[in-house]
């Protein structure tokens, strides 16, 4: 359904390294094709290792900074700065940073009831090793 998403009426969970606001997601707006998440990582924490079997992924730096890996290589990005992950392809985004970092993601198509499905593969090598 069509509609207006206003900033106070996104579903936010709050974790122990940081929130994710459902923007869009099969759930609130019943789209199916793609999912927008605000995502906040606080200072040390991370999204670690991790992979998407059945969708694509765009991650917008909105304030802060992470350090994206992406496979086995890692780059700083900073506001403005976004990383694409094609499907299945293992990804990570550190804070190593003083500041909590703002990340836009969307991930296309949504599948599941939830939007979205993410593979840890944190305890497998070379991830384990790798941080």
């Amino acid at each position: 359904m069509s509609r207006f998403v206003m900033g106070n009426e996104v579903p936010v969970e709050d974790f122990d390294w940081g929130s994710a606001g459902m923007r869009c997601a099969p759930p609130g707006t019943g789209c199916e094709s793609f999912v927008v998440m605000d995502v906040r990582l606080d200072p040390g924490f991370h999204h670690a290792f991790h992979k998407h079997p059945d969708q694509d992924e765009m991650i917008t730096v909105v304030s802060g900074r992470v350090t994206q890996f992406l496979e086995g290589e890692s780059t700083v990005l900073g506001p403005g700065d976004s990383v694409y992950i094609d499907k299945d392809v293992v990804h990570g985004s550190y804070n190593d940073f003083a500041e909590p970092a703002q990340l836009a993601v969307v991930l296309a198509p949504a599948v599941t009831d939830g939007g979205y499905v993410a593979v840890d593969v944190t305890a497998e090598e070379p991830w384990a090793s790798l941080r």
